[in-house]
């Protein structure tokens, strides 16, 4: 077992990318989730039943829910823009897909101190050497995650545009994985890249640059079993080529039904709008009071934690400031049945905790366990 309590038998950390997400299976007192940044509304049920019911049918067709969440992402001209979505199985199975096709050259991250790890994992993979995030030089390939999990950090897409300009060679491919935008607000489309086809047409046709926009679909709507994930890509001729080298039905059957069901209850959307903001405030006031609590206790302002991350988003990441206080918290949510992330594997940040924003009578259980968290 390793020092965060993952069990060795879920990931081989000489291989994989080490993934949260797995502790609550070894846990007989399991409460909430909090390691993970999933919707804290749950699963769809409509969406959920709909999946059920499709595990009796053989048929493995990508319509009609491609085009229902092609309604999703452009509700005025979708029309114009479906022959370059693409569904894949997960977000992994396409950011692999793009990563294999760009031409030869180094990689870059984005701007923020870290981020999801599957880029890098492909990246290297591919034998792809990687530029610092910081490095003023242009890569042939840029991957950025925005909103950056686990940071929360945030382009607007105004932002995003510059940054892609500003890093990327001529003839270079870009990939911006956008799977938490969509807990902005319901106004989440027109700060997409997804809208800006002026900017993507141009930036292919007169440097060569090709944008794909990635979202794993399994965070906001709850369902990380289904494996569903999808990319808009630069043009369909640049959809057509992923096609290629995809393996042909790698979405199955209940994740299309389910998919082609979710997009069309917009009042989970609006609860999703409505709540997430309100219980990310409530959970960091209640965890300021913590925080508190340590620095009377010894006595050292340096120790107050910082929250970091944008009010709409589904977790709050957490500097604890030592690595002994961050350990302790991780294990003893633990053994209370409410796991959560540490920063440590695969983030490489020790003093760091991710805890996914939960229903407030769930939080509860949380800040029960780390009520003397520091003080002794």
């Amino acid at each position: 077992m390793s020092e965060n309590g993952t069990l060795s038998s879920v990931w081989d950390t000489k291989i994989q990318q080490f993934h949260g997400g797995q502790d609550w299976k070894q846990l007989d007192n399991f409460i909430e989730d909090f390691s993970v940044t999933t919707n804290a509304l749950g699963t769809p049920k409509n969406a959920l039943e709909a999946s059920r019911e499709a595990v009796s049918d053989f048929e493995n067709h990508q319509e009609p829910a491609k085009t229902s969440l092609a309604q999703f992402l452009w509700p005025d001209d979708y029309s114009k823009h479906k022959d370059r979505l693409l569904l894949g199985n997960g977000a992994s199975e396409l950011i692999d897909l793009v990563i294999r096709s760009a031409p030869s050259g180094p990689w870059k991250p984005g701007p923020w101190d870290t981020q999801y790890k599957e880029y890098q994992r492909s990246a290297e993979a591919n034998g792809r050497n990687a530029l610092r995030s910081q490095d003023g030089t242009r890569a042939t390939l840029l991957c950025i995650v925005n909103p950056c999990n686990p940071t929360g950090d945030y382009f607007n897409v105004g932002e995003l545009k510059q940054w892609i300009i500003d890093n990327v060679k001529d003839g270079g491919v870009v990939i911006v994985d956008e799977s938490m935008q969509p807990w902005l607000s319901s106004e989440f489309r027109s700060d997409s890249l997804t809208s800006q086809h002026e900017f993507l047409a141009s930036i292919y046709l007169e440097n060569d640059i090709s944008v794909y926009v990635i979202h794993s679909w399994t965070k906001i709507w709850s369902c990380a079993g289904l494996r569903l994930g999808s990319v808009v890509c630069p043009t369909a001729k640049h959809c057509d080529a992923l096609k290629k080298i995809q393996v042909p039905w790698s979405v199955n059957t209940p994740a299309l039904a389910f998919l082609d069901a979710v997009v069309k209850d917009h009042k989970y959307m609006e609860r999703t709008w409505e709540v997430t903001t309100k219980w990310r405030a409530e959970i960091i006031n209640r965890l300021t009071v913590l925080s508190k609590a340590i620095v009377e206790f010894r006595n050292d302002e340096k120790l107050a934690w910082t929250f970091h991350g944008k009010n709409f988003l589904s977790w709050v990441w957490i500097d604890m400031k030592t690595v002994e206080i961050a350990k302790e918290a991780v294990t003893k949510a633990k053994i209370a049945g409410v796991p959560v992330r540490s920063g440590n594997p695969g983030y490489n940040r020790p003093t760091f905790v991710r805890v996914a924003v939960r229903e407030l009578s769930k939080v509860d259980s949380l800040i029960q366990a780390w009520i003397t968290l520091g003080i002794r």
